[in-house]
């Protein structure tokens, strides 16, 4: 495959509408803008409701702490050692580039085919329907019940809500085709907003609503391990560490519970994707890994240790419908607790979805320049954007909107997304002796210790996800190998749009 240089310049009115093509990115973000991206991708929803279901696998404040350090590390690892990766290849595309540079072609597809079908796709669909449910807590009618359905046809239900979650897909698309400058505005000033509130959140946590009594009860028996049954939230007399077999079950807990924290710290490497719109990307992209993934890690592990500190396990893991943060709020302000939590929640998951949507166009673009791809996903806009990739993520993730599925298909695609980051980190080992000529101004920190630390954790979560969930794991392993077929039907159709 050809490097990609610049695109074609010939205009093309299905995607530009009769605007003028640029040849290529317009490099205007800096430091400060990539690391918004990268928090900004990483706080959704996940850190207001995940600690809930997290709580019923482990069953103590220990373990549920445990979690989302573990998580934690495995990121910033991740984190530290990608920035070998962006420095060497400092353009659009990111993993998909990678791992295509350090393995094969088809490695690099599969990603990038993973990526379309669920994994990005259906990351924004599903912070979409957590903006509508959210809203819902100001707008009546937003609820995703018998009462709302606005349309049915072919057995699927349109809710109120979601179409509220698609149309709020629809206008960040719509902003991010205006421009990077426009999807940096909105970034930049709502991923402030959201850790300014988060920090207030826990702040006036810990100063109103700790109480010192149901923290000590949290942490009497901090490392015993038991699952907490729903809703009484009674504790099973097993625990999960008293023998060899339990043991392992203790492994899936945790890999069941990770589900949660990976998906509420994944998005991290959104800022690779967009590499072409970095100012002194080989610098830059590398310190925004970093300083965006500390600060998130930091926010999280502090978000749960206030948790703990005002409310009681059993209150945690039966949270109605999950919502922590609403509990913890309601203890904190009282009723207006609700609200606080509803608009930040909104803010949160109102920037999240536009970094998701400004990165993720960034990595077909570059898959149709390498000529597997739609070939229009390989030309820039008037505003030097890919907008026909932006209409095409745009298409997929209101269509999972409405399959109501979304959450299954992250559930499916957890396993996955862990396997090529650890994938990808491998491909360091492999670049550095496939390609020593190259450019290396930054270097994974601790190598090779920490990408191998971070690499078998990784591969320890997916085999104790596949015996905690196998259905799931095998449904999302199903997803990536469809991708083979349309690999070769890709190679025979479609061209490079590079010249």
């Amino acid at each position: 495959m050809a490097d990609t240089t610049k695109t074609t310049l010939a205009s093309d009115p299905g995607v530009l509408s009769g605007t003028e093509t640029q040849s290529t990115f317009k490099p205007t973000l800096g430091l400060l803008d990539g690391t918004m991206i990268v928090a900004g991708s990483m706080i959704g929803s996940g850190i207001f409701i995940v600690s809930a279901d997290i709580t019923r696998n482990v069953g103590s404040a220990g373990w549920l702490i445990f979690v989302w350090l573990i998580t934690g590390f495995m990121t910033l690892s991740a984190a530290l050692s990608y920035g070998e990766l962006s420095a060497m290849y400092p353009k659009a595309g990111g993993q998909y580039v990678y791992l295509k540079e350090a393995y094969n072609p088809l490695t690099g597809f599969l990603y990038g085919w993973s990526f379309f079908s669920v994994i990005q796709t259906g990351t924004i669909a599903a912070v979409g329907v957590a903006f509508s449910k959210f809203a819902g807590t100001f707008i009546h009618g937003l609820e995703m019940t018998d009462d709302n359905i606005i349309l049915s046809f072919l057995g699927v239900h349109i809710h109120t809500g979601q179409l509220v979650s698609i149309l709020l897909i629809l206008f960040l698309t719509w902003i991010n085709t205006k421009g990077i400058e426009s999807g940096k505005r909105i970034q930049t000033i709502f991923t402030v907003v959201k850790q300014v509130s988060l920090f207030g959140l826990i702040v006036f946590g810990f100063l109103l609503g700790a109480n010192a009594g149901i923290w000590h009860a949290n942490w009497a028996d901090a490392w015993d391990m038991h699952r907490l049954t729903a809703p009484s939230g009674d504790v099973k007399p097993e625990n999960l560490l008293s023998s060899p077999v339990v043991g392992i079950m203790a492994l899936g807990a945790i890999a069941a519970s990770m589900t949660g924290s990976i998906f509420s710290s994944d998005a991290w490497n959104n800022v690779t994707f967009i590499a072409g719109e970095m100012k002194n990307p080989k610098r830059n992209i590398g310190m925004s890994l970093f300083l965006g993934t500390l600060i998130v890690t930091v926010i999280y592990v502090a978000a749960n240790l206030m948790y703990v500190s005002v409310m009681p396990l059993k209150g945690i893991a039966t949270a109605p419908q999950d919502r922590v943060a609403v509990a913890a709020a309601n203890v904190i302000f009282g009723p207006v607790g609700t609200g606080v939590i509803a608009v930040m929640i909104m803010i949160s998951t109102f920037g999240c979805n536009n970094g998701l949507i400004l990165a993720g166009a960034r990595v077909y673009y570059t898959m149709a320049q390498d000529g597997l791809f739609f070939r229009k996903a390989g030309v820039l806009n008037g505003n030097r954007v890919p907008a026909w990739a932006l209409w095409a993520q745009a298409v997929v993730a209101a269509i999972l909107c409405l399959s109501g599925r979304y959450g299954d298909l992250l559930d499916m695609i957890s396993f996955v997304v862990v396997f090529f980051y650890a994938l990808t980190i491998l491909g360091i080992f492999i670049l550095r002796r496939k390609r020593p000529d190259l450019e290396r101004p930054y270097k994974a920190f601790a190598y090779p210790v920490l990408p191998i630390i971070y690499i078998i954790l990784a591969l320890v979560f997916c085999v104790a996800l596949i015996l905690e969930k196998p259905d799931y794991a095998l449904a999302g392993l199903i997803i990536v190998l469809l991708g083979i077929p349309l690999y070769f039907i890709a190679r025979k159709e479609l061209k490079p749009t590079t010249t």
